[in-house]
């Protein structure tokens, strides 16, 4: 038995840890995901977008360039017409991109006959459905980045002034809020590639939850809170009661919690999300810009359950994937 034990121990140091292969799973993923042409044609679309948001924006901006503390803030939410803000474009683009590069993630190997293959080398499960997350959420990092670094280097092009060591400060922690958005819809794809053995259904599903939750959410919030918050004629607390239930509903979405934790970064004069009473704004500066640190804390909910529901949709595409049967 003890000669047995030994045996194991042996065979599974030359295997190695069961994240063997995790980083090589990484590699050829984002390998593929840069080079294929869905990738690319996403990417010139978000380029084009930011182009033409921040020539619209800095033809309305040039004359206040040298009076604004936080003009190149507004690069992300100016908008002139017919083009919205970027921020806007970004809470449709964003999930497209991410639903884009995971709706195959797992069924294409199976559609390809290469899973019980890969799975035959030294790669365990685990590895392989972390690696394909990571490699989608690094390739969605890096396109964001480009773009992020190009709307600026058209900003100090355009207005003639480089940007402050806040305003990169807080366009920072935006790039890094609009990455953790993009998880949630990089996981809610994987869920559906698992589920679902065709990339076009799993594909028209995730859009659709996506549609949903952008389009169809506020609605049924509005009623849910209605019925089960029901105001009363001339009672201002029951009013108050339904509203904060609403706000509370809404904020199940990934939308809403994007929306509102960027407008708190982007405009530093917000000082307080959601519902505020003119008592509690008594003694406070309206108006005021609130330095980072105080922006951070406003928003620090909102980005901990971006991650959190990040973690849950993939923990729960890691259970469904464990629970497959894998055939040769």
């Amino acid at each position: 038995m003890q000669s047995q034990l030994n045996w194991t121990r042996t065979e599974r140091s030359r295997e190695g840890s069961p994240w063997t292969g995790l980083w090589a799973v990484v590699g050829k993923e984002m390998a593929d995901s840069l080079t294929s042409v869905r990738m690319l044609i996403m990417e010139l679309l978000i380029v084009l977008t930011a182009v033409g948001t921040v020539y619209g924006a800095t033809q309305t901006l040039r004359d206040a360039a040298g009076q604004d503390r936080f003009l190149f803030l507004k690069l992300f939410t100016s908008a002139q017409d017919p083009l919205p803000a970027f921020v806007g474009f970004l809470g449709v683009l964003v999930p497209l991109l991410a639903i884009a590069l995971a709706f195959d993630a797992i069924n294409g190997e199976f559609n390809q006959r290469t899973m019980s293959r890969v799975l035959a080398q030294p790669i365990y499960r685990d590895a392989l459905l972390f690696g394909k997350f990571l490699a989608g959420l690094f390739t969605l990092a890096l396109a964001l980045t480009t773009i992020w670094l190009l709307i600026l280097g058209l900003g100090i092009l355009r207005l003639g002034v480089p940007p402050t060591g806040e305003e990169v400060g807080r366009c920072l922690w935006f790039l890094l809020l609009t990455i953790f958005y993009g998880g949630i819809w990089l996981a809610v794809a994987m869920v559906f590639s698992i589920t679902f053995r065709q990339p076009a259904t799993a594909a028209l599903g995730s859009i659709a939850v996506w549609l949903f939750v952008t389009i169809f959410w506020g609605i049924i919030a509005q009623l849910l809170a209605q019925a089960l918050r029901p105001t009363q004629p001339g009672v201002l607390q029951s009013a108050l009661a339904q509203a904060q239930l609403e706000l509370i509903l809404n904020r199940l979405s990934p939308n809403t919690l994007f929306g509102e934790a960027t407008l708190a970064l982007l405009n530093p004069a917000v000082r307080s999300l959601g519902l505020v009473l003119p008592i509690q704004l008594q003694g406070a500066l309206l108006g005021a810009p609130l330095p980072l640190s105080q922006s951070l804390l406003l928003i620090w909910p909102y980005l901990t359950g971006l991650i959190a529901a990040t973690i849950l949709f993939f923990a729960l595409g890691y259970v469904l994937f464990q629970r497959q049967e894998i055939r040769a």
